[in-house]
């Protein structure tokens, strides 16, 4: 029988999977068609014996998250009207120590307008709290009429603390769309949500992608603190079934 990490590595809209089973002070390097390699910042990331799929999870404390400058990893500049993509994040929060967003993945910088596509934690807008969040913005900068960037698919179950997820977040050019334990967390309005704008094309000098944090307000923040068990980004918005079939949680 084929094992989930197998199917993950052998779909055909695959760009990179990382299982984070590296110890800490090591390069993660991704699985997949494009071997990109996630570096630490702030410190070597734990790995602890609490995986999901496989025996070992990265745990990032605050301040901790991990880079992939942008000219390493041409294969996750999604943008323009045509765009589409599929990230899969298998993680576990813990308490933090203070009440922003959780930033997951993305290539999101905030500080030089240059917004693209990313998956985050409790955004808190729209009344929302501890949902997740897929991001996407054709403008990189803050939504005309707004302080911040307001477009996002945003899902109706608060995720506890101390708890394995499986969650999804897709864009496929029209909507943007976010998945829990592979099933899409439906929301009125905002999951799914129209957004038929495309991505941000930050060219050469755009975003870089960061797993865990995002840049904002002149520094990295939005830290996300707890475990990430794996991560995948697909080129493609994968469909209710794929992701059903691809998602897992301990």
């Amino acid at each position: 029988m084929t094992s989930r990490n197998e199917m993950i590595v052998q779909h055909p809209s695959l760009v990179a999977f990382w299982d984070f089973q590296e110890p800490a002070g090591s390069l993660r390097v991704a699985k997949g068609p494009y071997p990109y390699s996630l570096e630490e910042i702030s410190g070597p990331i734990t790995r602890v014996k609490d995986g999901v799929l496989g025996t070992y999870a990265a745990k990032l404390e605050f301040g901790q998250w991990f880079n992939l400058p942008r000219y390493m990893c041409p294969a996750l500049d999604f943008h323009g009207l045509e765009a589409e993509l599929t990230i899969l994040a298998w993680l576990k929060r813990q308490e933090r120590k203070n009440g922003q967003c959780e930033a997951i993945a993305g290539m999101w910088n905030e500080t030089e307008k240059k917004r693209q596509y990313a998956m985050f934690i409790n955004l808190r807008i729209w009344e929302s709290g501890d949902q997740v969040g897929g991001h996407v913005s054709a403008e990189g900068g803050p939504t005309p009429g707004h302080p911040w960037c307001m477009t996002t698919a945003i899902g109706a179950t608060p995720l506890v603390k101390e708890q394995w997820y499986a969650l999804a977040f897709t864009y496929d050019g029209s909507y943007s769309k976010v998945y829990v334990d592979g099933v899409l967390d439906e929301r009125e309005i905002y999951n799914p949500y129209l957004y038929d704008k495309g991505l941000f094309d930050g060219g050469l000098t755009g975003a870089d992608f960061t797993v865990g944090a995002v840049n904002r307000s002149g520094e990295m923040g939005n830290f996300y603190e707890g475990l990430l068990g794996g991560l995948a980004v697909f080129h493609k918005a994968l469909t209710d079934e794929e992701i059903g079939m691809l998602s897992i949680k301990k």
